[in-house]
């Protein structure tokens, strides 16, 4: 089965190319003279693990050093830690600290780690909700992990508290197990900006026990005035979310929706059709899905002139009976 996304590194964030910045004592690589692009021209990549005497306050100390931080507006944290797998607290705790030197900060992605670094279960965050609180003209903030801590004995997972934020145009969380306080967190912020919101639901084996109860607030559209693009996807409760969709009020204020990832199939699918016409929508995403050939054709004709993107071969390896043999695009 084709997956609908794989976690690796972003070429472009934030509308920018990104660019990592080299380590101290290395060449800038790029531009005359081996010289840095300017500041506001590109997405700048921190990246610190397993670089010999190189931890990320000293990488944070250089960056601030090095790049007119002023006109900086767009950071993705990728490995933060040293030896071992660390929180991200002391990223956070950096980026409150220097927010004053941030002005221009318009775009955040914490945790940008592909799986040969850390499986995105693995990874170790924290509160995250320092940051947002720090960067009130933040636009776009993207979160990769939430789900199992690296350790038993850790219990560093994701976080959010409810805020108010009047910027933020872009929240994704990427998961192989969402929590559900941090879901039921997303639902009672007040975003008035806030045009796409994508939550990554993933598996409750890697701690993914939010419920569709835990989506309502967002599913009545009353607090997200604004938003256009809603993601409800890598779930393995798809079938579920699917029907609570279908009546959902918000669903008509979006231009485009996402069910992809998970474990969609006939009968989320024949929800889909008996609920509210999907047609006004430009796109539905259902890629990684577990439909049949006819159900994805009925749900194709019935939502025309919306482009339903869906591999057709996606559900062949698999028997629709089966339950058990369906799996999230994203999990470990």
């Amino acid at each position: 089965m084709s997956r609908a996304t794989d976690i690796e590194h972003p070429e472009a964030f934030h509308g920018l190319p990104v660019h990592v910045l080299p380590a101290p004592g290395e060449s800038a690589g790029a531009g005359a003279a081996g010289s840095l692009p300017a500041a506001d021209a590109v997405a700048w990549r921190l990246e610190s693990a397993w670089q010999d005497d190189l931890d990320f306050p000293v990488l944070w100390r250089h960056f601030l050093d090095t790049v007119d931080a002023s006109k900086v507006r767009a950071l993705l944290i990728g490995p933060w830690w040293e030896d071992e797998y660390t929180p991200l607290t002391q990223v956070v705790e950096l980026l409150v600290a220097d927010a004053a030197r941030l002005p221009s900060l318009r775009g955040l992605f914490l945790a940008d780690v592909e799986s040969e670094e850390c499986e995105v279960s693995w990874l170790r965050l924290c509160d995250i909700t320092p940051a947002l609180e720090a960067y009130p003209l933040l636009e776009e903030l993207v979160v990769r992990g939430g789900g199992t801590p690296a350790g038993p004995e850790d219990g560093e997972t994701l976080r959010l508290r409810p805020v108010r934020h009047t910027s933020l145009k872009s929240l994704r969380f990427e998961s192989g197990g969402l929590p559900g306080h941090v879901v039921r967190a997303v639902g009672a912020c007040e975003l008035p900006s806030l045009r796409s919101l994508e939550l990554w639901l993933g598996s409750d084996w890697y701690g993914g026990d939010a419920t569709v109860e835990d989506l309502a607030p967002l599913l009545s559209g009353g607090g997200l005035p604004a938003l256009r693009h809603l993601g409800l996807q890598n779930s393995v409760v798809q079938d579920e979310i699917a029907a609570a969709l279908a009546s959902a009020p918000v669903v008509a204020q979006l231009d485009s929706l996402s069910l992809a990832m998970g474990t969609l199939g006939d009968t989320g699918g024949e929800a889909l059709l008996a609920g509210q016409p999907l047609s006004h929508l430009s796109r539905l995403d259902l890629r990684h899905h577990y439909l049949g050939e006819e159900m994805l054709q009925r749900i194709v004709s019935a939502c025309a002139p919306a482009v339903v993107d869906a591999d057709p071969g996606d559900a062949s390896d698999f028997d629709p009976e089966e339950d058990d043999e369906r799996y999230v695009a994203v999990s470990e």
